[in-house]
């Protein structure tokens, strides 16, 4: 059970991270200034990684830990960890300097580590 949570929540990841990047080069194309719609896609992507990360440590638990995962485990933690860097620092700084690039980069590094992560579990990234 906790096999399929965590595979439908890693495409719940998946999108939610397209969707960050897709607003947020919108945004930056058409100069809107930076607003509340990047920090809920943010947040909603977030919460995805860390819902399926919860998840992976509670297969972990459940004794359902084939030999060979080490490298799909440091590879998803890292990118959780990555989805919450630019979301915290952009609060912090200043409104006036505030801006979309950084969640379109550390958004697809954390999906380029999500999708390394998936392929090293020995899983296609789609399907």
């Amino acid at each position: 059970m906790f096999l399929h949570l965590h595979s439908g929540f890693r495409y719940l990841a998946l999108l939610a991270g397209l969707a960050v990047i897709g607003y947020a080069t919108w945004a930056l194309a058409t100069g809107r200034p930076h607003d509340k719609n990047i920090y809920a896609l943010g947040g909603l992507f977030r919460a995805m990684m860390d819902i399926t990360s919860i998840l992976g440590v509670a297969l972990l638990f459940s004794g359902r830990f084939p030999a060979g995962l080490s490298g799909h485990i440091t590879l998803m933690l890292l990118a959780t960890a990555i989805s919450h860097v630019v979301p915290r620092v952009m609060r912090k700084r200043p409104p006036e300097e505030r801006t979309y690039p950084p969640y379109i980069v550390a958004t697809l590094i954390a999906l380029v580590l999500v999708a390394l992560g998936t392929l090293a579990a020995g899983h296609p990234i789609v399907g």
